[in-house]
């Protein structure tokens, strides 16, 4: 029997879709009973407090939840976020509710015995809720206690090999798509780079010492299936230097009807006939496609890898041979300024494991250097970059300007230039000024 009556969470059960609210229910009647016999570590009715305490935060219209200050383990800054209640008298179950970020395995691929042993600890030693994935990309253990903290990373780090995400102002934990392992578009190995930076940059990760959080996002092709350029302040975006291969004879097959289109979609509603000059040609957003005599020809010049045709007519177009990645920085969500994309800063990297990426890492840490040094407390590398300017993005990092870096033509006449650019220098011209001025 529950230990709180909750009739304003109640109603959350009461819509056509599944309700949090049950699932929590099933887990508090799940610890009363206690039917695996785990010798629970933390109080067996913390479930049945977290939704009195819920209930009060809807009742009162505020949250009942405080952060206490800093916990956490032995030798690490990030990965413990500490919670506490307000009201530990009423609800002593949640007296201390604090949540651990668990860093996930590279694309998310897990095996059945990784994620029992995961529950397993987290069942006795913590209030089994978790969020797969949280925001953040980290598995989330939500809520335990103090005393358990140590316990919990001890049992993690021996028994499963496994380490806590990042929280704080620090490199979180960076998060890839499935890449190479089972997608034929991908660039490069998202999988291998994440882990290799991420084994890199333990330091960053764990001891916070940015202005504030920092991530690396890994999409393998423009495709995007992390949406790296929208959520991440570093994202590595796969591309090719060379041409869209064509396949003449399986173009003629999706002209001819004898292959689906978009993966088979037109099966799923009446659009007629596959048109290439409707539904390819006329949607390339730069105008570098036409057809014609039953042939198909790209100016990959123009082309700006949107991926449209190649998702339309997977059999036909393939990638490049030349493969890396795109390096773009500064994309946010609206914290201190809005939102913004990430800012196209090195155009094409080669992703090279045999150099163990020192390409790439030759961009990060400068560019670290410079973040650190100027940008402000609680400001994104975004936030920086709008600040300071995209120029001193580049300065900091040795980067040499390119056309890519162009956003939009300018609209302001006027240029300035540096002392050290022009030739003598502007002392010598404002004293020839004075001067002539004087006469």
């Amino acid at each position: 029997m529950a230990k709180h009556d909750t009739p304003l969470l109640d109603q959350l059960e009461s819509g056509p879709w599944p309700s949090f609210v049950s699932d929590l229910k099933q887990e508090a009647e799940k610890r009363a009973k206690n039917e695996a016999g785990h010798e629970l570590q933390i109080p067996v009715d913390v479930v049945d407090d977290l939704l009195g305490i819920l209930e009060l935060s809807f009742k009162h219209g505020k949250t009942h939840w405080k952060h206490g200050g800093i916990v956490g383990v032995f030798g690490y800054g990030g990965g413990v976020i500490g919670r506490y209640c307000d009201q530990p008298e009423l609800f002593p179950g949640v007296a201390h509710f604090h949540t651990m970020r668990i860093a996930q395995p590279g694309a998310k691929f897990y095996t059945s015995d990784y994620l029992r042993q995961l529950t397993d600890i987290w069942d006795r030693r913590g209030s089994g809720i978790t969020n797969m994935h949280g925001s953040t990309g980290d598995i989330i253990f939500i809520g335990t206690t103090t005393p358990q903290l140590e316990e919990i990373y001890y049992e993690i780090s021996h028994n499963m090999n496994q380490d806590l995400g990042g929280s704080g102002s620090n490199l979180r934990t960076p998060a890839d798509c499935i890449g190479q392992a089972r997608c034929e578009y991908a660039c490069y190995d998202t999988q291998d780079l994440c882990y290799n930076l991420t084994m890199e940059y333990q330091d960053e990760l764990h001891r916070p010492a940015f202005p504030y959080k920092f991530k690396f996002k890994f999409d393998g092709c423009p495709n995007g299936c992390v949406a790296a350029i929208a959520r991440s302040d570093m994202s590595f975006i796969g591309t090719w230097k060379d041409d869209i291969r064509i396949d003449d004879e399986a173009v003629k097959a999706y002209v001819g009807g004898e292959f689906a289109p978009n993966g088979g979609a037109h099966a799923d509603g009446d659009w007629g006939a596959f048109d290439i000059q409707k539904e390819i040609i006329a949607l390339c957003p730069t105008g570098c496609m036409k057809y014609e005599d039953g042939k198909l020809e790209i100016d990959n010049r123009e082309c700006t890898r949107c991926m449209h045709c190649i998702n339309a007519m997977p059999r036909a177009l393939r990638i490049g041979k030349e493969t890396g990645c795109s390096i773009l920085c500064g994309a946010k969500a609206p914290i201190l300024d809005g939102a913004q994309m990430g800012s196209l800063v090195v155009p094409f990297v080669e992703v090279n494991a045999d150099d163990d990426y020192q390409a790439i890492k030759d961009v990060i840490e400068p560019l670290w250097d410079w973040w650190m040094e100027e940008g402000k407390n609680r400001e994104r590398l975004g936030e920086t970059m709008k600040r300071l300017g995209f120029n001193a993005l580049l300065e900091a990092t040795g980067i040499a300007p390119v056309p890519q870096h162009v956003q939009e033509p300018r609209s302001n006449p006027y240029i300035f230039w540096k002392e050290e650019e022009v030739e003598g220098g502007w002392t010598r011209d404002i004293d020839e000024f004075r001067k002539d001025h004087q006469r």
